[in-house]
């Protein structure tokens, strides 16, 4: 009986020690997302999340062949879809990946591009709790095959090429004010 008295006062202890460093930073940050993650949360952030991916994922292989069309759709699903917070060159240089908590990644460096395959289909599926990565999982085999497509275009992002940014920007989803505005030049255009 002493020995679970002992167990639950331990217990007690340190959760009392959590919640006040929880509520210690929670003081110091203000939780505020303009602040870049520091060393120890990133470090914590990566290692939780590659603890969340089931091993039967992270060890899943690309079933989709990689072929310049499968590159090429993945690109394409890509400007569509991710652009607006990755960039069209994977950078996260954007106005919506830089202010994300905490930022889109550089997905051309190491830290993406060591992921394994099944690591990053299953980021691209069920997303990444606590930051701006959404679950984009349809619950398709088509829907698996553009997840798999893109990670195949992944791979690709640090060799992408001037003309191939080039192209992205020609996809990317535009502002509805834009649209207004080439749908009034094109009526003009025509004498409406």
């Amino acid at each position: 009986m002493a020995r679970l008295v002992k167990a639950l006062a331990l217990v007690v202890v340190i959760l009392v020690v959590v919640g006040v460093l929880a509520l210690a930073y929670v003081r110091y940050t203000g939780l505020s997302a303009r602040a870049a993650p520091g060393r120890v949360e990133t470090a914590l952030g990566r290692t939780l999340r590659s603890a969340a991916v089931p091993a039967a994922y992270r060890e899943r292989p690309n079933p989709v062949p990689r072929t310049d069309e499968t590159v090429r759709m993945g690109l394409e699903h890509f400007a569509d879809h991710c652009a607006t917070c990755h960039g069209n060159d994977g950078s996260g240089n954007t106005a919506i990946g830089r202010n994300l908590f905490p930022p889109a990644p550089d997905m051309r460096l190491a830290a993406t591009q060591d992921l394994s395959d099944g690591e990053l289909f299953y980021i691209i599926e069920e997303g990444v709790r606590f930051t701006g990565m959404p679950a984009w999982s349809s619950g398709t085999p088509a829907g698996e095959v553009l997840g798999w497509q893109l990670v195949h275009f992944i791979r690709r992002l640090p060799q992408l090429t001037r003309d191939e940014i080039e192209r992205m920007e020609g996809m990317n989803p535009r502002p509805p004010e834009q649209i207004r505005q080439e749908i009034e030049a094109e009526r003009f255009l025509q004498g409406n």
